[in-house]
């Protein structure tokens, strides 16, 4: 038999590694930001074009590199990083695989230039699809500049399926993020489409933080600081009134180096347990430093995923780390089962002797008496009144049972069993609703009982009425008296920006949208006034976590997000005619059956099933 097994040529090893290391535009954002904090660069600049589809360009103040190394610096598993196995148990940089360079090479065009601060001169060099183009002997500043252009050029299929430039520029602002929150010493920039983005100067943890989530988030964070044998622990957790619907603001960092650890989150979320609602998540930067021989990083070509020795200590110490914060900074109440505050002295008691309290009676009070008259005690003053005739206010009542005005006062029932349903009335049209454990609306049809989801079906009945207005433009505002000013930080700016015109078409008006404040000076006439500012949150969180995936149109997204958070909830008490309304709307819908998120909004409970109980 012939020998069948061939070494791959580097191209296509090239290629196959790419698909792990390389997902989308900010995985090569990744991976050419940790080169760049690698060598030793004080200032970096990231400049993207079209969600780095088009280009992903990363500027350094390193060290740079000599001709030999520019050219090596593309071959797989070349690095400097580690030269033997046991380095693996004492990494100390972001990359150590040999492998980001190279994969990143075999699926775009890249250009690099690059000069050591002992040669005059730098090296440029060009490649494409791993075959060098060029190499030449350049002018250029000290440290290296990386441009990465038309990624996956070379493999149609994997460009196909990324998504919308806003979809991949906002994974790209979270790496930049990861990498920019854990080196608050170095200076970074960031350009999109020559616009600027980010302008992070050289500052603490805590200003990093404000830089890049505004000004107001300073003012939610609670430190955290604790250091044992195992871990040093170092950070910040949000306060709890500042809990999200999503996870934008939580962060994890082992070593100088961004990890998901859904096992220590979990921690976290125990230390604020009682503090915030289940379906919330605190925010938190929380900074680990543990024995480099007792953390795995070499898991997936990521770098996120790593495993600790023993994660069951960490668990606990964090834990009772973030606890504590919160109970020292007043976050949290503490209790102190040993302290009686009633033995608490006030201060201007302190050197008061104890007195025996007196009691004043006054012999001669007669709440009878016709006279009034005013007596003044020691316990103050107080009127006598007399009450003779008191008999007349019940004369005439047992001629008439019903009291004037109450007679048409209908009440509603806390019990399932005592609601009544109504038949139809000769047209055929719900004579009567009543609604059922403040879920349900029910009422009669021709076959039997109707049962409506009343969060359901006013979101079917929102959403269709959303859509239209995006669509046609023809969304109604209602104009505030006085502007209301909301906060935002530079990320959410970028979502409302991107989401602005469809929010016009519905009626949302706004002055600004460029600084950290924005004035909003109309809402649609769904909105409550009281509650623009939780309705935007939300709809930045919902937009941003669940529905952007670019797979729907962004008036259908916009439409679900803004019906998901406006729509009658379950626990809320409707009117008669609110219920009606309800009905009616929903039957008006064009598919009345299905709420946006296709759960069932009604249900027809027939005549025949009830006579099956009975029999």
């Amino acid at each position: 038999m012939a020998d069948i097994i061939k070494l791959l040529p580097d191209h296509v090893a090239n290629q196959i590694a790419a698909g792990e290391v390389v997902q989308r535009p900010a995985s090569v954002v990744k991976e050419l930001l940790e080169n760049a904090i690698d060598a030793g660069a004080k200032v970096i600049k990231l400049i993207i074009k079209d969600g780095g589809k088009t280009l992903v360009q990363v500027v350094d103040d390193g060290v740079g590199m000599s001709e030999t190394d520019a050219r090596l610096s593309f071959e797989r598993h070349a690095t400097s990083k580690i030269s033997s196995a046991q380095d693996l148990f004492n990494l100390q940089t972001k990359g150590f695989r040999g492998e980001a360079l190279a994969s990143i090479a075999a699926i775009a065009h890249v250009d690099m230039h690059t000069r050591t601060a002992s040669n005059e001169v730098g090296t440029h060099i060009k490649i494409e699809g791993s075959k060098i183009v060029s190499q030449e002997v350049v002018a250029s500043p000290k440290g290296t500049s990386i441009s990465v252009k038309n990624l996956f050029f070379n493999i149609p299929a994997r460009r196909n399926f990324l998504k919308s430039d806003q979809v991949e520029l906002r994974h790209i602002t979270d790496e930049f993020h990861r990498v920019a929150l854990v080196h608050p010493d170095i200076e970074f920039h960031f350009y999109n489409n020559g616009s600027d983005i980010f302008n992070l100067p050289s500052a603490k943890h805590r200003q990093r933080i404000a830089h890049i989530f505004g000004s107001k988030m300073d003012g939610r964070l609670v430190p955290v600081q604790e250091e044992t044998e195992v871990v040093k622990i170092s950070g910040f957790v949000c306060k709890p009134e500042f809990a999200k619907k999503s996870r934008g603001e939580q962060f994890f960092f082992a070593n100088g180096r961004f990890i998901k650890s859904p096992y220590l989150h979990h921690a976290v979320v125990a230390a604020f347990e009682g503090l915030i609602k289940s379906d919330l998540y605190p925010g938190y930067f929380l900074y680990l430093q543990v024995d480099p021989s007792s953390i795995d990083i070499n898991i997936h070509p990521t770098k996120t995923e790593v495993k600790f020795d023993d994660e069951n200590t960490l668990y606990a110490i964090l834990r009772s780390t973030i606890k504590h914060s919160l109970g020292q900074f007043n976050v949290a109440p503490v209790l102190d089962f040993e302290h009686d505050p009633n033995l608490d002295t006030p201060y201007s008691y302190k050197e008061k002797g104890a007195t025996l309290p007196k009691v004043t009676v006054d012999a001669s009070f007669n709440p009878f008496q016709q006279t009034t008259e005013r007596r003044n005690t020691g316990g103050g003053t107080y009127q006598k009144t007399s009450v003779k005739g008191w008999e007349g206010l019940y004369e005439g009542l047992e001629k008439s049972t019903d009291i004037e005005g109450f007679s048409s006062v209908v009440i509603e029932s806390e019990s399932d069993e005592q609601g009544t349903l109504y038949p139809e009335d000769g047209t055929g049209h719900l004579a009567s609703t009543f609604q059922l454990r403040r879920k349900y609306v029910v009422s009669t049809v021709k076959s039997g009982m109707l049962v409506i989801h009343q969060n359901r079906a006013h979101e079917r009945i929102l959403f269709e009425k959303f859509l239209g207005e995006i669509t046609v433009k023809e969304g109604l505002s209602q104009q505030l008296l006085f502007p209301m000013e909301l906060t935002f930080n530079k990320q959410e700016l970028v979502v409302l920006n991107e989401i602005k015109e469809s929010l016009t078409n519905i009626g949302f008006a706004f002055e600004s949208l460029e600084q950290e404040t924005v004035k909003v000076t109309g809402v649609p006439l769904v909105v409550p006034e009281s509650g623009i500012g939780t309705v935007l949150d939300r709809l930045i969180a919902d937009y941003t976590e669940g529905f952007s995936d670019g797979s729907v149109s962004q008036a259908e997204v916009l439409a679900k997000v803004l019906s998901k958070n406006l729509a009658v909830r379950t626990g809320e008490v409707l009117d008669q005619e609110s219920q009606l309304a309800l009905l009616d709307n929903l039957f008006a819908c064009k598919e009345p059956s299905l709420s946006p998120f296709q759960k069932l909004t009604y249900t027809i409970i027939s005549e025949g099933d009830i006579d099956k109980k009975f029999s």
